[in-house]
């Protein structure tokens, strides 16, 4: 009967877990460890003060594709007018490239520090490869079985603090009582964990997702509110996942990393590195293993997104569950997005400064993206029945005036 139990909710969970697992990929993993080696535990807060936020927009992200059974860009482009179609594409497409490169250099960067005869190149090139192998060549159910059990890796991270002494009253003080610095490298630190956190991607990934499912269950599946209740269990335990393991990353890289002075990451491999003489041999291993893991799990979501969005605006047949034949243009999307993701590898990007990068691009389109799905969820002609409650209106307004300021702050603090 347990196992039956176990193996209903591994099931249900499916899309709310790979959301929420894909959110700590490698360039996440990256800027929390960047924020644990920068302002110590200062900024631990962040964790349990976005998982609501993170939550209540997915949820409405997973209910408009329920509902209008179409992704995000699909209802857009069918209830508003086109120039905010266009602009959507133009400021989450390169943010989409460059956390795909970063993740993809990241990978082969910690690959190479395990087997150092090979160059971190062939291990990009090699990744690259195989991911785009697993999108078109295995079917969506496989996929998602495939996504589900790399989410598992994440649990290296929640590991890693056990190897060394930690003060937990400290650690308790500093997720319960927000500390905030008004300079321009902590507001910028704010808003890249803001950003890789309620990453837009995961916006449209999450509505197309919950389509896939609902084309997978066939003409008779009727949304009701059974359904509606499965899909909130799904998102909140993704979503409570994604910032548990965020949490245990800043702890990880505040206590073994800012506690002895080394307080600037460039490199992915530094991160790594970095734990081996203070964390143990197994501590580094496993980080490393994780970057892996996430990022094999992240970047068909990445890209995947991207191909969703350009699909869903442009009128062309989209789903992992067609073969390349059937949707030629939705995986001609994946490919040039992981090509040009490997390309950035080859003009001396910076890894780390990349996944910043797209970190704060998230951080500065997401307010704009947050007010329509605020709009579109309290629309009765797209929404019916299945509009916001005042809860979920509540959240989501404060979701969008705090990045919203956030990354006003940011600008401001950039120009002065």
């Amino acid at each position: 009967m347990a196992e039956e139990k176990m193996n209903k909710f591994w099931k249900e969970i499916g899309p709310g877990i790979i959301t929420g697992a894909s959110d700590d990929d490698p360039s996440g993993i990256v800027t929390y460890s960047q924020a644990g080696a920068s302002y110590g535990l200062k900024t631990l807060w962040t964790a349990l003060f976005t998982f609501p936020m993170m939550a209540a927009i997915q949820e409405m992200c997973a209910r408009i594709g329920l509902v209008t059974s179409q992704g995000l860009a699909a209802t857009i482009k069918s209830n508003y007018p086109r120039s905010v179609l266009y602009l959507m594409l133009l400021t989450t497409s390169p943010a989409i490239i460059l956390n795909i490169g970063a993740d993809i250099a990241g990978m082969g960067a910690v690959t190479n520090l395990l087997f150092p005869a090979v160059s971190a190149n062939y291990f990009s090139v090699f990744f690259t490869l195989l991911i785009l192998a697993i999108v078109i060549y295995l079917p969506y159910q496989k996929i998602v079985s495939v996504l589900k059990y790399l989410c598992l890796v994440l649990l290296v991270y929640i590991i890693i603090p056990f190897f060394s002494t930690q003060d937990w009253r400290q650690i308790l003080k500093a997720t319960f009582i927000p500390t905030m610095q008004f300079d321009k490298g902590f507001i910028s630190i704010i808003v890249a964990i803001l950003g890789t956190t309620i990453s837009p991607y995961m916006f449209f990934w999450q509505a197309s997702i919950e389509v896939e499912e609902e084309h997978q269950k066939g003409k008779d599946y009727v949304i009701d509110k059974g359904i509606m209740k499965e899909m909130k269990k799904s998102i909140s335990f993704g979503m409570l996942f994604s910032n548990i393991v965020m949490f245990f990353i800043i702890l990880t890289t505040a206590t073994e990393l800012y506690s002895h002075g080394i307080k600037n990451i460039d490199t992915v491999e530094q991160a790594a590195l970095a734990l081996k003489p203070l964390a143990g041999n197994t501590a580094y291993l496993l980080f490393a293993i994780g970057i892996i893991g996430t990022g094999l799990l992240s970047i068909p979501v990445l890209s995947g997104a991207r191909a969703y969005v350009f699909a869903e605006s442009f009128g062309w047949k989209a789903g992992l569950d067609n073969k390349f034949r059937d949707a030629r243009s939705f995986y001609i999307i994946i490919t040039g997005s992981l090509i040009l993701g490997l390309a950035l590898n080859y003009l001396g990007i910076s890894p780390v400064k990349a996944m910043i990068y797209s970190a704060v691009l998230y951080g500065l389109t997401a307010p704009v993206l947050i007010g329509i799905i605020l709009h579109i969820c309290n629309n009765k002609k797209i929404m019916g029945n299945y509009t916001n409650t005042t809860g979920a209106n509540i959240i989501g307004a404060a979701t969008f005036l705090f990045m919203a300021m956030a990354a006003g702050a940011m600008i401001y603090f950039q120009l002065h």
